[in-house]
């Protein structure tokens, strides 16, 4: 019977000589691999979660490929699992295939641990490259333009506007700015009958978490292990945010359905066009972001890689390509939007239709309104998906801490400023 979390005992494995060569990072001179009792190829993979999916991914990648026995370990405490896996990795062990998200990625790649996944996809000839997101494949690539991590999905944070209110304000989405969406909020919210707010339901400290992670690249450069949330352009972020919840714009209390005017949310799958958009409004419009430079920001799902040293890169390799598959990326357990431009349109044509022919109902019942229009800008919202920075989580969470004394009144904007760039500039260079 199939382990779903493995254990390798030593007495009942074969091993052999392998000649794999493919990828970047030193080899050893006589790498060697394992065989289970049936004489298959063992490629092991580390994740952090047990979810359906990798076991169904599991069964359909061997059943392709009879030849090699995956094997699945998890690791569900996620501190374990980043101390275990970076200490296996570093010291050139541990898994062929592991789950990179959280783990220190500049550092395996300046050790030239990893395998080039760019490469591999170029001098693939199964793969149809024409097909792939590449979009989103590019914006994750590391700083030397090469792509280490692969994912096998993808989410997509969204802002999304009451259509209803919206309609007569004029809005450049494409170029405003907090200040500017602070004044249309107050204009539009104080216009009718009752009074409504941009936003609710989220306290200042988030709303800070939140436009950092947006913007991270402009506050921190992990390269150069620097800090810059000193700067008059951070101080006044905080400075803005107080002033709209000073201003009733913003509240963190929670607001019913129709009695806010906005909302920022991830996006999941294609379905979430329909159900996301319409979870507060009824003629939901999806908005660029204020200050949002470039496309729509990315969230990738959980992120995979290969050990430069490992004595199956070509059987773990073909997992990879198994997953950019059409079926690897049709797989119904499969978190996040496809990989596969194919696979995401046939999935909004097939919602289209059922919202044209009155089939397609949104999880409060309600039968939603979309124009072709709208579908139009539903594909173009995912191919032209281009921002992605790898915020760190650890600062993230001093900007929350720290900033909360500033919007509480206990500190000024420029000695909250001062405290998060020394403690954020302390982390980076430990």
């Amino acid at each position: 019977m199939k382990k779903w979390q493995y254990t390798i005992a030593s007495g009942i494995l074969i091993t052999f000589v392998t000649a794999c060569s493919s990828g970047g990072g030193e080899e050893s001179k006589s790498p060697v691999h394992s065989v289970n009792q049936e004489g298959k190829t063992i490629v092991t993979m580390s994740v952090q979660q047990p979810i359906p999916f990798y076991q169904t991914a599991e069964k359909k990648f061997e059943e392709k490929n009879p030849d090699i026995d995956l094997q699945i370990k998890v690791t569900e405490d996620y501190e374990q699992y980043q101390k275990t896996t970076s200490t296996e990795i570093l010291s050139g062990k541990g898994p062929d295939i592991f789950e990179i998200s959280g783990l220190p990625i500049k550092d395996y790649v300046n050790k030239n641990l990893l395998l080039n996944m760019g490469e591999l996809m170029e001098q693939d000839k199964t793969l149809n490259k024409s097909d792939l997101q590449m979009n989103i494949l590019d914006a994750l690539k590391s700083d030397d333009g090469i792509l280490y991590a692969m994912p096998f999905g993808f989410n997509l944070r969204a802002f999304v506007g009451d259509g209803n209110i919206l309609k007569n304000a004029k809005i450049d989405d494409q170029n405003w700015s907090w200040k500017q969406f602070e004044e249309i909020s107050k204009q539009l919210g104080e216009s009718g009958a009752e009074r409504r707010y941009a936003m609710a339901g989220e306290a200042p400290d988030f709303r800070m978490q939140e436009m950092i992670v947006d913007r991270y690249t402009e506050f921190v450069d992990p390269a150069a292990k620097k800090a810059m949330f000193d700067s008059p352009v951070f101080v006044g972020a905080m400075q803005q945010i107080k002033d709209m919840y000073d201003h009733k714009v913003m509240t963190s209390e929670p607001a019913d359905i129709g009695k806010q005017m906005f909302y920022s949310t991830v996006l999941r799958s294609p379905a979430d066009f329909i159900d996301g958009l319409h979870a507060f409004f009824s003629n939901p419009k999806l908005l660029q972001k204020p200050e949002q430079k470039g496309g729509t920001r990315i969230v990738p799902a959980s992120q995979f890689s290969i050990q430069a040293k490992s004595p199956v890169k070509e059987e773990a390799w073909k997992f990879i390509v198994f997953m950019l598959s059409e079926e690897g990326q049709s797989l119904q357990e499969r978190p996040g939007f496809s990989l596969l431009k194919s696979v995401n349109e046939k999935q909004l044509n097939d919602i289209q239709q059922q919202v044209k022919s009155g089939t397609y109902k949104t999880p409060d019942g309600k039968l939603p309104k979309m124009s072709d229009n709208e579908i139009a800008k539903f594909k173009e919202f995912i191919n032209t998906a281009d921002s992605y920075a790898e915020a760190d989580g650890k600062v993230i969470s001093i900007v929350g801490e720290e900033s909360m004394a500033f919007f509480s009144g206990q500190k000024t904007a420029d000695n909250v400023a001062k405290l998060i760039q020394n403690r954020v500039t302390t982390y980076l260079n430990e």
